[in-house]
């Protein structure tokens, strides 16, 4: 499974992004997608994840300004993020998981600042 992420930026603190992750190879029978996110001097943290017949599961962090979908159609999972804050500047990786073995994208930076 191959996943490529898009979307990320610059944006100031209460602005929105939209991230966008796009499965393909073997990606049939992806169970689970969702983000992560790690910023410096910290460890990945989960952000949103979406199984493929279930509810979405957020960090209490993000839950209220985050949104997480799926387009099983296109193989695609997307993040909407508003009212951005400046805590959320991380480098955001895309996950799948699929038949019990995790998948990550390359990462998208993304900053809040002013």
């Amino acid at each position: 499974v191959q996943l490529q992420a898009s979307g990320g930026g610059l944006v100031q603190p209460g602005g929105s992004l939209r991230l966008s992750c796009a499965a393909s190879g073997s990606a049939s029978l992806i169970s689970a997608l969702g983000w992560y996110r790690q910023a410096p001097g910290k460890q990945r943290e989960l952000v949103a994840s979406i199984p493929s017949g279930g509810s979405a599961n957020y960090a209490d962090s993000v839950k209220g300004r985050f949104t997480i979908s799926r387009d099983n159609a296109k193989n695609t999972v997307y993040l909407q993020m508003n009212n951005l804050k400046t805590e959320d500047t991380a480098v955001y990786y895309c996950h799948a998981r699929r038949l019990l073995k995790s998948y990550w994208g390359q990462g998208t930076q993304v900053t809040v600042s002013s």
